[in-house]
């Protein structure tokens, strides 16, 4: 049986529009996809929906090919974002992303406000390009990445409301994890997503940051952005108990794989100028494997 056929998708505008968004997510969010399909196949293509809308917004932001301003790809993300949102009021969509996202929310009856959050956060990318503090950019992060937690949690059956604060605090750590990775990629951007009081009390500047030149000073920076992420994955931990049992092994597989990346930033020694730390497939099959097996048995 096919995961759209357990899911009880027929209609076949709706099959297009998952199959869309599967792709995108087994294109760009590889690791992300590989803890999808430790889910049972009936919940898979909802997460494949989500994952998509997110990328699709992404992709509008952030592609530096593109002829169009920022001030365009605002419009551009506007228009876009209020038809979807149009189209969750009337409970179906004609966009090809769209329509399995509108689809996803209305089955699983998930927030609206979760999908505003997040498109503006999208739009912030267009207007801010550094946070001064942290709870500035929690403000930011809040709705790129706390409502995709937010967003999966219908999805994964929560047991207790606690699982809902313990979703939010894992998806921040996802998203700050990857600032640390991306800060190369990110001063290419004209962004800088680690809070600049945060660095001046390590005695690091944004200017420090565009030399890209690693000094001990922003490694004592890095770290302390570590120790946070690993704070919140122990914040996060207890909650996965919170949920289906089938849907355990899969949060637990993202949880070890995304917050994981500052362990491989550890070992390029916190030089994330000249490398992009990555997970090896070495790493993915051990976590994979053992969690798949889990998964199995809970179903």
């Amino acid at each position: 049986m096919s995961e759209l056929t357990a899911a009880g998708i027929t209609d076949p505008r709706l099959i297009t529009s998952y199959k869309a968004c599967k792709k995108l997510n087994a294109q760009h969010g590889k690791t992300y996809y590989l803890a999808t399909l430790l889910l049972p196949p009936a919940k898979r293509p909802f997460v494949h929906a989500l994952y998509g809308f997110a990328r699709y917004a992404d992709e509008i932001v952030d592609d530096l090919a593109s002829t169009l301003s920022d001030n365009e790809k605002a419009q551009l993300l506007h228009n876009w974002g209020e038809g979807v949102l149009a189209d969750i009021e009337r409970g179906s969509s004609a966009d090809p992303i769209g329509a399995a996202f509108v689809d996803t929310i209305t089955r699983w009856n998930i927030p609206q406000e979760y999908v505003r959050a997040f498109l503006e956060s999208m739009t912030m990318d267009l207007t801010v390009s550094e946070y001064q503090t942290y709870e500035d950019l929690y403000k930011y992060v809040y709705g790129s990445a706390a409502v995709i937690g937010l967003q999966m949690v219908p999805i994964l059956e929560p047991l207790s409301p606690e699982a809902i604060t313990a979703a939010q605090s894992l998806g921040v750590a996802f998203q700050l994890a990857n600032f640390i990775r991306d800060v190369g990629e990110d001063l290419d951007r004209g962004r800088v997503y680690l809070p600049l009081d945060e660095l001046a009390q390590h005695g690091v500047s944004r200017v420090d940051l565009e030399k890209r030149v690693l000094t001990p000073e922003i490694i004592s920076a890095l770290k302390f952005q570590i120790a946070r992420v690993r704070s919140l994955q122990e914040e996060a931990s207890s909650g996965i108990a919170l949920l289906h049992p089938s849907s355990r092994p899969c949060i637990e597989a993202a949880s070890e794989l995304y917050c994981g990346i500052v362990d491989e930033i550890e070992k390029i020694n916190y030089d994330v100028f000249n490398f992009r730390a990555k997970t090896s497939t070495t790493r993915r099959l051990r976590v994979f494997i053992p969690a798949l097996l889990r998964a199995r048995a809970a179903r």
